[in-house]
């Protein structure tokens, strides 16, 4: 992805990112290094990065799956997950269905999240 930052080009490697946020008319994609800001909304961004393993687990967060390193139950019925290099999430309870691709990705099995 290119992107326009203070007047330079910046070329990011998608599936290098760990994580997008949505933050206002923007969203922050985050590396494990630095974040670039850019213009836009989370729902054009998720479209764009669903080929690369992103999924989404919050109404403004998507995931890298690759780098998902533990996801843990909460008493609340929400989950949480740790990504590599220890940035958490909260999984709501709308996005616990797509929990199911990250345990295919890893284990092979989705028995773990039951609906």
């Amino acid at each position: 992805m290119a992107f326009k930052l203070n007047g330079r080009i910046c070329f990011v490697q998608l599936g290098d990112a760990l994580a997008v946020e949505a933050k206002g008319n923007s969203v922050l994609i985050r590396k494990e290094a630095n974040s670039y800001s850019l213009r836009g909304s989370i729902s054009a961004v998720e479209r764009q990065l669903e080929p690369y393993g992103f999924i989404r687990i919050h109404r403004s967060v998507l995931v890298n799956k690759s780098f998902v390193q533990e996801i843990w139950a909460r008493p609340t019925g929400e989950y949480g997950l740790q990504m590599k290099g220890g940035q958490e999430y909260t999984v709501t309870r709308t996005y616990k269905p797509n929990l199911k691709s990250i345990a295919e990705l890893w284990i092979g099995s989705v028995t773990l999240f039951a609906d």
